[in-house]
């Protein structure tokens, strides 16, 4: 550790509010604990919890860096007792529980993954939150099989285009909703049978079109409020809906008939507070079913933006515009 930095530069949230609360700051290089690495953080991932969490309304769970930010990609710096499987100079992406807007960012080694041959240090970093969520919510909660058809809410976010991407590489059929008629062709670009503009379309009726009234096997569903009783009604018998966030409200009303006669399952997860082995276990899955298909040239990216790190709070106000298709990122300059 001795030849590392005492500081590092780093952008906290000074107090929760607008994108003007983030502020550059100093803080002390963290050192790796029992089964940490320390990164030397060349991109960071820009992501709606980060956005959350600045506004005070997403805590970092306990022993978490109070810093946001999500995930990252550089090379480790050094690696902390108990770590056998890295070493310093891998070059990895990382899902973290905060503490990604720095220099410097610590990691459990299990939630790290290799930056895949290629890839930019901005592209790796855009991975490891939403490759995460769309593995566990669609492949795992979700149960997705080969052939099925998949509603993706929000296509053209970070989770969306990833969702598409890994749909279809895995053989299935994506039908995504987004917000314009631009947003819904970028969708297909990327793989989605079918882009619904929800600005002048229902995505109930294309839906129940695209599908000859079979319905869609699995929906992602990142909107809630009155999306959730319009999912069940466009939902496959014996469809899964899963939860991931409500940008349109956490409380509504719904039809349980639609549930008990289609045999609906309606789930929904959470990611940054699950234990760290359960995020290994994730990161396994990943390596051995996902990194795969990345290197294989069926999923890339899709970065919209990147930020200098002190530019943070441009980043977030980017972020809520949500003029944006695919996922913004902060570089280190490292």
């Amino acid at each position: 550790m001795s030849s590392l930095p005492e500081t590092m530069t780093a952008v906290e949230i000074a107090v929760p509010g607008g994108p003007e609360a983030l502020s550059p700051t100093t803080r002390p290089t963290p050192k790796p604990g029992e089964g940490e690495v320390l990164i030397a953080v060349e991109a960071a991932g820009v992501n709606r919890p980060d956005v959350l969490q600045r506004r005070g309304m997403y805590p970092p769970p306990a022993g978490a860096s109070d810093l946001p930010g999500l995930e990252v990609a550089g090379a480790i710096a050094a690696v902390g007792p108990g770590v056998a499987d890295l070493k310093v100079g891998d070059r990895v992406c990382a899902l973290l529980p905060g503490g990604g807007y720095a220099a410097y960012a610590t990691a459990p080694a299990v939630q790290c993954l290799p930056i895949p041959a290629g890839f930019s240090a901005a592209e790796a970093a855009s991975l490891p939150e939403t490759v995460f969520t769309v593995w566990t919510n669609v492949f795992e909660r979700g149960g997705f099989k080969p052939g099925e058809t998949v509603l993706i809410h929000g296509g053209t976010s970070g989770i969306g285009v990833t969702a598409i991407q890994l749909v279809t590489a895995m053989g299935g059929r994506a039908i995504a909703t987004a917000g314009s008629a631009e947003k819904a062709r970028a969708c297909e670009d990327l793989g989605a049978v079918r882009g619904v503009n929800y600005a002048d379309e229902d995505f109930v009726e294309v839906v129940n079109a695209v599908t000859e009234g079979r319905g869609a096997d699995v929906i992602l569903d990142m909107v809630g409020g009155d999306y959730l009783d319009r999912n069940l009604r466009c939902a496959a018998v014996d469809g899964r809906i899963v939860m991931i966030a409500f940008l349109r409200g956490a409380k509504t009303e719904i039809n349980l008939n639609l549930i008990m006669q289609k045999r609906l399952t309606l789930t929904g997860s959470t990611l940054r507070a699950r234990p760290i082995p359960e995020k290994g276990r994730i990161a396994a899955a990943l390596r051995a079913q996902v990194w795969p298909l990345i290197e294989a040239g069926k999923f890339r990216p899709v970065i919209y933006k990147t930020f200098p790190l002190a530019e943070a709070a441009e980043a977030h106000r980017l972020m809520e515009s949500s003029t944006h298709i695919g996922k913004i990122v902060l570089t280190t300059g490292g």
